[in-house]
């Protein structure tokens, strides 16, 4: 696996990177990936609903030609301080600041010096964009602002909204996790439950499009082709780094003594779980509570795609690996089904499937609906060979996701059928904000 920069140059080209760029993770970089795609994808969307006249802009009331105020200017300070505080904290303290770089991010440590070198940029960049502008007399302008021109807001939105949500649900998921470390889990790079970031991004994005007189249905149409996508891309990150989201395990592969994965008969899949018991009785409490199923790939197919022991795993679980030196130094000692890929490959077909037919639906919202039935059906099957906490409702024992995925089944469902709004050309937008 290929957690961080390091060990994605020397796994693919043999390269000894400087141990700075071990700051930057392999499942970061996917996911800004994702939100680069979706936001391209949303943009699109949003121009093509906005030419058929149905989003308006939204006329904003601006003074130009001011130069820029002390407060414009301290403003500036503040932000380029804190920037350049945490880059050159973690550039100047890699190897400290590499194995949680948001731990680090979120903590008061940074670098005095490019603090203050980030200030005065930041203060000069404002001055000079305000001088460039400046006028005799400011003037007051009125501007259209189109909601294509708010994706870069929209996305930020998203992105805060997700990782709060994806945190605060992960902390349910994880629950006695959680409450040993809260501090250490809400700041930890790993630990992220999708589900929660789609509810509270979705929320935060709800008001967003209130106040900014955007039709939120017709935000919802535009952004299910870029969900479906960024959540494709994400899970490919999932799988580089090896972060946790894989399924049960393939009891038709064990790993061998050099790492590498090999056939197993059940009876070594027993004897591997009884020689990694601590590892076993750590994360699932009792070795009689390790899921797993026998499925040995047929000879047509590759054994990767049916197992996967996630060598040099971003968050460290399973065995140490022989003879390793670095920061990640463990392999799991029975294959897995590899769960991340095979969502990578759906959504990203899925999202192929709904940027084909996105202009066939004469009715706002339905897109949107067949998005939620359609990454339902894909997480809920999914979770059927995921390794989850599970509920105990007495007669059934369902997955967090399995419970939220249902509801996105039925509310998508609900959508389709009930729904009937016809897609109309939008009124002139008369709001003006200052």
């Amino acid at each position: 696996m290929y957690p961080d920069f390091r060990y994605l140059l020397h796994g693919l080209f043999g390269i000894d990177a400087p141990q700075w760029l071990s700051v930057f993770k392999t499942f970061g970089f996917f996911v800004a990936i994702g939100f680069i795609a979706a936001a391209w994808v949303i943009t699109s969307e949003l121009k093509r609903k906005e030419k058929a006249g149905l989003l308006a802009p939204e006329y904003e009331t601006v003074e130009v030609g001011r130069p820029a105020s002390f407060t414009d200017l301290l403003i500036s300070a503040i932000i380029g301080f804190v920037l350049g505080a945490k880059f050159g904290g973690v550039i100047l303290n890699a190897s400290e600041a590499a194995p949680n770089p948001l731990g680090y991010v979120m903590s008061l440590k940074g670098s005095l010096l490019f603090g203050i070198l980030g200030a005065v940029l930041a203060a000069y960049i404002k001055y000079a964009d305000k001088a460039k502008k400046k006028l005799a007399e400011p003037v007051m302008k009125k501007m259209a602002v189109y909601p294509h021109q708010r994706v870069g807001e929209i996305v930020v939105i998203a992105a805060i909204g997700g990782l709060a949500g994806a945190k605060i649900f992960n902390a349910f998921e994880t629950w006695d996790s959680f409450i040993k470390d809260p501090i250490g889990s809400l700041f930890s790079s790993a630990g992220l439950t999708f589900y929660g970031g789609l509810i509270i991004a979705t929320i935060a994005l709800w008001y967003f499009a209130r106040r900014h007189k955007i039709a939120f249905h017709h935000l919802c149409d535009a952004a299910a082709p870029a969900l479906m996508l960024a959540y494709g891309l994400g899970r490919l990150g999932c799988q580089f780094a090896g972060d946790g989201d894989w399924g049960i395990f393939n009891s038709a592969y064990i790993t061998d003594a050099t790492g590498h994965l090999q056939h197993s008969a059940p009876e070594a899949f027993q004897a591997a779980v009884g020689s990694a018991q601590t590892y076993f009785l750590h994360d699932f409490g009792s070795i009689d509570k390790v899921a797993h199923a026998y499925a040995p790939a047929p000879g047509w197919l590759p054994d990767w795609l049916f197992a996967m022991n996630y060598p040099s795993n971003v968050n460290n679980e399973g065995v140490p690996l022989a003879n390793c030196v670095g920061d990640y130094c463990h392999v799991l000692p029975v294959g897995v089904f590899p769960t991340p890929l095979y969502e990578a490959i759906t959504c990203i077909l899925l999202f192929l499937v709904l940027w084909k037919v996105r202009r066939k639906f004469i009715r706002p919202l339905h897109l949107f609906g067949v998005y939620l039935i359609l990454n339902g059906l894909e997480r809920f099957f999914v979770e059927k060979i995921r390794v989850n906490y599970k509920y105990d409702w007495g007669f059934v024992h369902p997955t967090q996701a399995e419970i939220i995925s249902t509801c996105l089944v039925l509310a998508g469902i609900g959508i389709l059928l009930f729904y009937k709004k016809n897609n109309e050309p939008a009124a002139p937008a008369a709001t003006t904000s200052a």
